[in-house]
């Protein structure tokens, strides 16, 4: 069969609707569509976390036996070819009569991936739809699976003078209102949110995602970098995901982060986490918000990051420019991300 048909690029839209109602974690989000023939839809199916079905398997449940037979499956994710805590998937269609699958992100694992050929060898015809949305629903998956650990993000607020408070420590606020409840959105659009414990002793954060308009925004989990105790009355201990610890070693801590789910890190201490994060190449994205007003004084809002010449000099790629109020907000991303 040559190409892609509208009604398999509608029903390619219509599983990547259906895999974001599956869980962030472990496993890729991943939504899957069986058509007739006649392009009609015969069952939807998504993959609901860790040790349940996949998403074809969950679509073929919802058939009788032999109704699936020479239908189309149309699945976010390239098929998988390896039993784990269920079996292959190219297997369950194959013996579900499925006729042709189209898919729309090849599969990275070292173990799980092959299924198209598989397919293709036992002659069912498999064309994969190459579009930037199929990548972009388990963009950060893909990333903890190229890199072993989650995309971190570095944000930090400073004055047009690069610095992060007064003479004496205090900080709030540098910037207005919008500024921070962009803050709040970015919190709770990723998995974890870390500090340092400088941070939970001077200024107490409560770390939750507060967005506007939001009653039920996603929260992320409190990540507290160092050695020092947290205060028993610390307003962090009130946070509904609870508290992770985690010491000084950032990359084998970010490689304990992935391994239990967690994809997208937003580093919001203060300059002396920020900056060890990014010394050691473990910034992917940074977010600034810089304030229009002069601060002076040595609370610079990052400390060395072993830059000691200009050849030595971390470029960045600046990927969003935007006024926030009267503050302005610079995204770069490193050459992580690149």
């Amino acid at each position: 069969m040559s190409g892609i048909t509208a009604a398999e690029r509608a029903a390619m839209a219509r599983a990547r609707t259906l895999a974001l109602f599956g869980p962030r974690g472990l496993n890729p989000q991943v939504g899957a569509v069986i058509l007739a023939p006649d392009g009609r839809t015969l069952a939807e199916g998504h993959h609901r976390g860790a040790g349940t079905a996949h998403a074809e398997t969950d679509a073929l449940s919802h058939l009788l036996p032999g109704e699936a037979r020479g239908a189309t499956a149309i699945v976010t994710l390239e098929p998988c070819n390896h039993t784990g805590r269920t079996g292959p998937c190219a297997v369950a269609l194959l013996e579900a009569g499925v006729a042709r699958v189209v898919y729309a992100v090849d599969d990275p694992g070292e173990r799980s991936c092959g299924g198209s050929d598989r397919l293709r060898s036992a002659g069912v015809d498999v064309a994969r739809l190459d579009e930037a949305e199929g990548e972009a629903l388990i963009r950060d998956w893909l990333f903890v699976q190229r890199t072993g650990r989650p995309r971190v993000t570095v944000k930090w607020a400073q004055s047009l003078d690069g610095r992060a408070a007064a003479a004496d420590g205090s900080s709030r606020w540098i910037t207005g209102a919008d500024a921070r409840a962009h803050v709040h959105r970015e919190r709770s659009a990723h998995d974890a949110i870390a500090v340092g414990t400088g941070t939970v002793l001077a200024d107490d954060p409560r770390l939750t995602a507060r967005v506007p308009g939001v009653d039920d925004a996603p929260q992320p989990v409190p990540v507290v970098f160092g050695d020092r105790a947290i205060p028993a009355d610390a307003a962090l201990r009130h946070h509904p995901r609870g508290i992770r610890t985690a010491g000084h070693d950032l990359e084998r801590e970010l490689r304990s982060l992935a391994a239990d789910g967690i994809q997208t890190l937003y580093v919001e201490g203060g300059p002396t986490l920020a900056s060890a994060f990014i010394r050691a190449g473990l910034a992917d994205r940074l977010t600034v918000y810089v304030a229009p007003t002069l601060l002076g004084g040595p609370r610079t809002a990052l400390d060395d990051l072993g830059v000691g010449t200009i050849d030595e000099q971390r470029r960045l790629t600046v990927t969003r420019l935007e006024q926030l109020g009267s503050d302005l907000l610079v995204e770069a991303s490193t050459e992580s991300e690149q």
